[in-house]
């Protein structure tokens, strides 16, 4: 048991340099490519030494042994292949369970791309950074600019003694008076645009606020897929 579990330090311990020099391409002076067979072949001659040196077990047992430490070493090295893939995956899982997470993948042609995922009730909500402060917003393409409930406006830091609140919209709350503003920085994962157009609610009348086309309409493109909104920059 002793020499399994060495063996198993031996592949955890490869993984994990693997992982932290991924960038710089090289381990312990060898290339990562190199030092990964390395350690995959280490296991493999520890385990057919000990099964040379210990005699006291059956060839069954041996074999069984064996045949379940291939698989773990198998199972480990696969993890690390296809650690992109396995990302892209726990990407997407969160997306689904944490509402307004947003998944960032490359596509072929190098360009990145924001993936927000279809709540229960139908909408597309985002976490929005504004002025370094991340705001819950539903996207909304009917909606003209990026409307800030009057409590998110607080948050981010907007003078309410600036606000004059001078122009009539409709809302789900019925008809409510909102005062324009200046958003010096609107942001969802690595696409970011700098002073957007957008309007505060007077108190009370905005649940929830609104990532509009002041925003939207800055965008490379922005695709419905079943039910995923595709952003590109």
């Amino acid at each position: 048991m002793t020499r399994l579990v060495i063996v198993l330090a031996i592949i955890v311990f490869g993984l994990v340099v693997l992982f932290i020099n991924n960038d710089a391409g090289q381990s312990f002076g060898m290339d990562n490519e190199k030092f990964g067979r390395l350690i995959v072949l280490l296991p493999f001659a520890a385990m057919l030494s000990a099964g040379i040196l210990v005699s006291r077990r059956s060839l069954g047992q041996s074999l069984r042994q064996l045949s379940l430490w291939v698989l773990i070493i198998l199972a480990l090295v696969s993890v690390y292949l296809y650690r992109g893939e396995l990302q892209g995956f726990s990407d997407r899982l969160l997306a689904g369970l944490i509402p307004g997470r947003a998944v960032v993948v490359t596509t072929s042609e190098g360009d990145q791309e924001v993936i927000l995922h279809k709540m229960l009730g139908g909408h597309f909500e985002a976490s929005v950074d504004i002025d370094g402060v991340t705001v819950p917003m539903l996207v909304d393409t009917g909606a003209s600019t990026v409307a800030l409930s009057y409590e998110d406006a607080m948050r981010i830091g907007i003078n309410p003694d600036t606000l004059q609140f001078t122009r009539t919209i409709m809302t789900a709350n019925g008809r409510a008076t909102a005062a324009g503003v200046r958003l010096p920085r609107v942001a969802i994962g690595p696409i970011s645009r700098g002073n957007v157009e957008g309007m505060v609610t007077e108190p009370g009348k905005l649940s929830q606020s609104l990532l509009g086309m002041s925003f939207l309409s800055q965008l490379g493109s922005l695709q419905i897929q079943t039910d995923e909104l595709r952003l590109r920059d």
